[in-house]
């Protein structure tokens, strides 16, 4: 069930879809990605897509599965990440894990597609190692460049969000939401553990061609109450509040108890 939004450009550019069962939003996901995927391969040879971790990566399980796992270009992928815990690889908190295990274990997308941070680095070393990479592939071409904003354009970034409004790892309150000049930066003290991460900052985000925003569960509808309800606010904007995009269109996914405090629902 898609519900339309406000009237105006910016609200043009973002869809709210509500899904009465986790099954039905994994269908909707799925099928959103893949023809992204299909559309931009055709349009410039290449799919680049930034994965983030929590329960987003479940939420992806049906792209491992007819009829995707066929009729997907997979070789054209090029996989990203918003934002990494500053650990091994191989460690419970790590989200190239988490997605590996969850999902791209099960799709054939070339190794050297697949852009993990170098976790031989300090956070500091990584977040300019990652930036760095970046800067390349622009150059190749892998990724393309916003006419727009001058960064980066990713053709999907996957978001989901915490119940304090965070995504990625920019988190409320920390002055690395008001980063606008490096494309990843980092963190030492994250109020959630583990404290050392990368992420990349919000030009990056808000300059994807497409943005798929996973929220999910009753834990998340205050925060999507003061993002969604357009009441004005005193109080501090959330990060996911701060997600705008300036040259692309952003989808919600959710289901009914994520927005159960909207009244207009």
């Amino acid at each position: 069930m898609a519900t339309p939004g406000a009237s105006g450009e910016a609200a043009s550019r973002k869809k709210l879809l509500i899904f009465d069962a986790e099954e039905d939003l994994a269908a909707s996901l799925a099928e959103h990605t893949a023809g992204l995927s299909k559309k931009f391969v055709a349009e410039r040879g290449a799919f680049a897509v930034v994965l983030s971790g929590g329960s987003l990566i479940k939420a992806l399980r049906k792209l491992a599965e007819p009829p995707y796992l066929d009729a997907v270009d997979w070789s054209r992928w090029h996989v990203f990440w918003a934002d990494e815990r500053v650990v091994p690889k191989d460690h419970a908190d790590s989200n190239y894990k988490l997605a590996m295990d969850g999902f791209l274990s099960k799709v054939p997308i070339p190794a050297n597609q697949v852009y993990a941070m170098n976790d031989t680095l300090t956070a500091e070393g990584a977040a300019a190692d990652y930036e760095a990479r970046l800067y390349q592939l622009i150059k190749n071409g892998v990724v393309a460049l916003s006419a727009v904003t001058g960064f980066p354009k990713f053709d999907l970034m996957l978001l989901g969000m915490g119940p304090d409004g965070h995504i990625a790892s920019l988190f409320p309150g920390h002055p690395i939401v008001h980063e606008n000049q490096k494309l990843v930066t980092y963190v030492e003290d994250s109020p959630k553990p583990p404290p050392e991460r990368i992420t990349f900052t919000f030009p990056v985000i808000n300059s994807s061609a497409h943005i798929a925003l996973m929220v999910t569960g009753a834990g998340k509808a205050g925060a999507v109450h003061k993002t969604l309800s357009g009441k004005e606010s005193s109080s501090d904007l959330l990060p996911v509040e701060m997600v705008e995009p300036q040259d692309g269109e952003m989808t919600w996914f959710t289901d009914k108890p994520a927005v159960s405090m909207l009244s207009s629902i």
